[in-house]
């Protein structure tokens, strides 16, 4: 999925002059593409995300097309200050990328780990939200980040987990989710997004269960979600990411007052991590592993099946 980002986004630098890459002192590798193609519309701001984030709004202001790239944890959690006044109050055309969402740089502990990046942007008026969950949801969304005339916060966690579409989206359209699986209407349906998705897909195979993914968390569609809350007996929203403010609410907020529903809302519980490790550990730790996720659907599964309760 690095791949892909990088590619788009050396595809989009070619194609017009007016792109720009800011980064905080992060991505060399990632970027060697990109400063062998176009030298000059790549900015190493340092390790400054605060006044990076207020350049790329003056740079917004004089028609150039920012794209700022930091880790998750600093864009856009150090800098929502900057994106919520520089950015967002005045609709500028900025992308922010923040890269290792969730877990991704566990070993790095809580500085490094951004578990509420979706609750923190979704707040903020006037900015977009996309979690893309594999190389062919990143090419799309990166083009539609680009197309659009406000403020993006693109969120790009773990990225070598495969992919759950079979070939290239010709587009992702604003705040649509996207059909994975069909599964059986008596059971929960699972709707998860970025790295969280491919588990969704394995633990549905198993358990024979609708997936949906939703690479937009901000806008989020009333009706696709009131669809797929009509198509299957409950729903089941994964993320990696905690379960206050994020996926989970967003889908809770629109079931509640559109099409009431039971939600089982799995993610990051609140707290912080207790140790260290991999990423793999810390899924464990925090329950988000496939094992875990799978038997808490389950018993789901279950409990859904025995309760008589209806929803009108």
């Amino acid at each position: 999925m690095r791949e892909a980002f990088s590619n788009a986004l050396v595809r989009l630098a070619l194609a017009d002059s007016k792109v720009l890459l800011l980064t905080g002192d992060h991505g060399y590798s990632l970027f060697d593409e990109f400063r062998k193609c176009c030298p000059d519309q790549y900015i190493n701001a340092g390790i400054a995300e605060q006044n990076m984030v207020g350049m790329a709004a003056g740079l917004a202001r004089v028609g150039f097309r920012p794209f700022v790239y930091g880790l998750a944890a600093f864009v856009p959690i150090r800098t929502v200050e900057q994106i919520k006044l520089d950015i967002a109050h005045d609709d500028l055309p900025v992308v922010l990328l923040g890269d290792g969402a969730g877990f991704v740089y566990s070993h790095l502990g809580t500085s490094h780990q951004s578990t509420e990046d979706i609750a923190c942007t979704r707040a903020i008026p006037q900015l977009q939200v996309l979690s893309p969950a594999d190389r062919f949801e990143m090419t799309a969304a990166m083009d539609y980040a680009y197309g659009t005339t406000g403020p993006v916060y693109l969120r790009m966690g773990k990225a070598d987990l495969g992919d759950v579409h079979t070939g290239p989206l010709s587009s992702v359209k604003q705040g649509r989710l996207l059909k994975i699986r069909d599964g059986r209407a008596d059971r929960p349906g699972l709707i998860a997004t970025g790295s969280m998705v491919r588990a969704a897909v394995d633990i549905a195979t198993s358990l024979d269960l609708m997936v949906w993914s939703a690479p937009f968390l901000k806008p989020l569609d009333v009706d696709d979600v009131r669809a797929a809350a009509q198509a299957a007996n409950g729903l089941v929203t994964l993320e990696e990411h905690s379960v206050l403010g994020g996926l989970g609410a967003a889908v809770t907020e629109i079931t509640s007052e559109h099409q009431p529903t039971r939600v089982l809302r799995i993610g990051v519980p609140d707290r912080f991590s207790e140790h260290c490790g991999t990423h793999a550990y810390l899924l464990r730790e925090h329950g988000l592993d496939t094992d875990s996720v799978r038997e808490r659907v389950g018993a789901y599964c279950q409990l859904l099946a025995s309760n008589s309760i209806a929803f009108v």
